[in-house]
């Protein structure tokens, strides 16, 4: 048995009661104070996540629009340097290859933020896809040199804003400042104002020697104002009540972004071509066979992944992420069902052991922060 991988940030959890497990070959923090406890203070006042198992892969050259245009279902055209956008990659049939981040830190210069345990396999993928000469296209798989913390909730910018000179409110959802300095660190670090949360908040990348000494100095700077390290159990809690995607739940090789409503972020009308591009324009033109919906069990019961789900006798779909939400103190699930049992208000039932439980389609996400 191969042995976990760590973040540089691993030596720091047991200062902070972190209770660690085995997160797809990395030794993670599943929680440090309790998870419920950790869902409400990123609700309510701010978390700090360690996220540095994250994948970075660096896209450069005269023909990385091109290419990346190629390779991604969004319209990389739109973007311009400081602006982040969100996109996929998928197979010719539709289904999914990854989720992630696209960063257009200058002209002919992207960085990608993919999933931890698909970053492998995205490199591979595209210098499969890639056919430029090596002076027009350079693949890097950067991963190594980042160290990437996530400060969210309500009270991050405030946080964040008392350990820089640089003025975070100039930050707007979806754009990054690449030459951000914090106090007591002499290296830039690229700040960027997305999120896996559904609350307001930052995502944060430095080189990974500073790691440690950037979280220290945020737990620091937050700790009068309630912030708390936050571990993968409440991050995964607080992304569902959001209703963003897991990889591998909500997202699959078999699940296209169609299927899972993410059609915002699969342009098929944009000019160049793109892997998977016929596929998904049948599907957003003609629709789909199934649809993610949002469940509420009305009977007593959790909806875990992967429990079948039923309408008149016969199974119609499965979980794809199902908990009781902290904070709306129900048993919500998300569920991939054949199209015409998708509608708002139509029951189902969710095999749960022996039985079949009764729920409702609702309509996502199960949490929406006020503005």
């Amino acid at each position: 048995m191969s042995e976990l991988k760590r973040t540089p940030i691993y030596p720091e959890y047991k200062d902070s009661g972190a209770k660690t497990v085995d997160f797809g070959g990395w030794d993670l923090p599943v929680q440090f104070s309790g998870i419920k406890h950790e869902h409400e203070t990123t609700r309510t006042k701010a978390g700090l996540f360690d996220v540095s198992h994250m994948g970075e892969i660096l896209v450069k050259g005269s023909k990385s629009r091109e290419f990346l245009q190629y390779v991604v279902t969004n319209d990389v055209s739109k973007l311009t340097p400081n602006r982040a956008q969100y996109s996929f990659m998928c197979y010719e049939d539709g289904g999914t290859v990854d989720d992630f981040l696209i960063y257009m830190m200058e002209e002919d210069h992207y960085l990608l933020v993919v999933n931890a345990a698909n970053t492998d396999k995205d490199f591979d993928w595209l210098v499969q896809q890639n056919n430029y000469d090596a002076s027009e296209l350079q693949l890097t798989n950067v991963s190594k040199d980042y160290v990437q913390l996530a400060l969210q909730g309500p009270r991050a910018e405030e946080i964040l804003q008392s350990v820089t000179d640089q003025n975070l409110a100039d930050i707007k959802f979806f754009r990054f400042d690449s030459s951000v300095y914090f106090s007591g660190i002499n290296t830039a670090a690229i700040v960027s104002r997305t999120g896996y949360t559904g609350e307001d908040g930052f995502e944060i990348y430095i080189n990974a020697e500073n790691g440690r000494a950037l979280w220290n100095l945020l737990l620091q700077a937050g700790k009068d104002k309630g912030l708390e390290p936050i571990g993968l159990g409440a991050r995964d809690t607080l992304r569902f009540e959001a209703n963003l995607p897991l990889y591998g739940q909500e997202l699959t090789k078999d699940i296209t972004p169609i299927e899972a409503g993410l059609k915002f972020a699969v342009k098929v009308n944009k000019d160049s071509d793109f892997v998977g591009k016929g596929r998904l324009k049948e599907q957003v033109e003609n629709g789909t066979d199934k649809k993610l919906v949002g469940i509420e069990m009305i009977d007593k019961g959790i909806p875990r992944t992967e429990y079948l789900v039923y309408a008149d006798d016969k199974e119609v779909g499965f979980v794809t992420s199902g908990t009781q939400s902290p904070t709306l103190q129900k048993n919500v699930g998300l569920a991939l069902v054949k199209s015409e049992f998708a509608v708002e208000g139509t029951e189902l039932y969710v095999q749960v052991r022996k039985k079949q439980l009764k729920a409702v389609v609702v309509k996502t996400p199960f949490y929406k922060r006020e503005k």
